[in-house]
């Protein structure tokens, strides 16, 4: 179908508010289309009911709509199978889930975990953090010039040593989109398992981790046009079957007495203790639905034209200094302005109704190695057009005039 982005946009109550606000601050978190919202007040309205606890009519109309979408989530990011997708509360849960299962249990002193400098923290303090635990050691690989993890550093480090792999599929700073198929290759050469941070790059990009090869992948809704506090954990059948629960309580349990040690059910339901956010579930249902009607090819072009519109009139700005010099792959764009805090320049778009990103992005490593302090963000939506470009551009000028004055 004709990518019409008036129409799209139209979807999104938030941008329709008579203030004329800007949103671009995409990559931390997304506007939500009606269909989500209905989606989830339909819940609440119609069939609000505990799942895989009662045997009435809204308890097993609840369980089926979550079964529903479990079949929907292996479809979208082709699992071999139902029983590897596990709901959890976004992303970091997810990362977290692995290091403290899977990784608690196969790390042991003197192994070691490979991330890249490019990692959120959400990727990189549960690695460090288990390593410190396990007297193991973090191996930090750096980037190439394109901003990309450089392969040929990556295969030097690695080591029948290393156990754990750890990357993100797409940067948050710099808007680079690694090329986690050969990393998992490189890894599994050496026996490593390969752990996938998809948060920035599931609203962009089709994800198949059957081709990926990749052996866990975690990414939230809410950067992908869904509710916040609800996302996914992929892994492969064989290793979920081998780790412990992350939390325990109701609903994982298919034995348990006071003479016995517990009977675990079996993944994914072993991993979902307690009761998991329905409501947020079936938003990611209508999230994935909505992805999928507009198609990444679409969306893909729709971002390759707006990014190259975006790039080229922030380029000619003066002082504007770009973090990472380079042409972003999905809709990230980071820069500076010299002699300006990027604080400065994120409250006073702020006073202009329009959202970006300032700081160091929950990325502090990376700005570490690029040097950079903090910086201004721009990331873009399927809902973002030339006008809001527009509009920052004619602001940002303002700025730079007025900060010399």
């Amino acid at each position: 179908m004709a990518y019409k982005v008036d129409t799209i946009r139209e979807k999104f109550p938030l941008l329709q508010q008579e203030d004329g606000a800007v949103y671009l601050d995409s990559a931390a978190t997304t506007q939500k289309p009606l269909e989500v919202l209905q989606a989830i007040r339909d819940y609440y309205v119609n069939d609000n009911a505990n799942i895989h606890r009662g045997s009435h009519l809204l308890a097993r109309h609840a369980e089926g709509k979550v079964a529903q979408v479990r079949s929907q989530v292996q479809a979208f990011i082709h699992a071999r199978t139902c029983e590897e997708i596990i709901f959890t509360s976004g992303t970091t849960d997810g990362l977290n889930m692995v290091a403290q299962t899977y990784g608690n249990t196969h790390l042991q002193e003197g192994d070691e975990v490979v991330v890249s400098v490019m990692e959120h923290h959400s990727n990189f303090l549960p690695w460090q953090r288990l390593c410190e635990a396990k007297k193991a050691h973090l191996r930090i690989v750096s980037l190439l010039p394109t901003g990309h993890i450089d392969l040929a550093e990556l295969k030097k480090v690695l080591s029948p040593r290393t156990k754990i792999v750890a990357v993100s599929y797409a940067s948050n700073v710099l808007g680079t989109v690694n090329p986690v198929q050969a990393i998992c290759a490189l890894a599994h050469e050496q026996g490593a398992v390969v752990v996938v941070d998809a948060a920035q790059a599931v609203a962009h990009l089709p994800i198949d981790v059957q081709a990926l090869d990749c052996d866990f992948l975690a990414f939230s809704a809410h950067k992908a046009y869904g509710p916040t506090g609800i996302g996914v954990l992929y892994g492969k059948e064989h290793l979920l079957a081998t780790m412990d629960p992350y939390k325990v309580g109701g609903g994982m349990i298919q034995r348990l007495s006071v003479n016995e040690a517990p009977l675990y059910e079996t993944p994914p339901y072993r991993f979902e203790a307690g009761t998991p956010h329905i409501a947020g579930i079936i938003g990611l249902g209508a999230t994935l639905h909505f992805l999928q009607s507009i198609g990444f090819e679409n969306i893909r072009d729709h971002e390759a034209k707006l990014i190259s519109y975006a790039h080229a009139e922030l380029s000619q700005l003066p002082t504007l200094q770009w973090v990472g010099n380079l042409i972003t792959e999905i809709g990230i764009m980071t820069f500076n302005f010299e002699g300006i805090h990027p604080l400065d320049i994120g409250l006073r778009l702020d006073a202009a109704h329009i959202a970006v990103r300032t700081g160091a992005f929950c990325a502090k490593p990376l700005m570490d190695y690029l040097q950079v302090q903090g910086a201004i963000r721009v990331s873009l939506g399927v809902y973002n057009t030339r006008r809001d470009i527009d509009q920052l551009i004619k602001t940002l000028k303002w700025i730079i005039g007025s900060s010399k004055s």
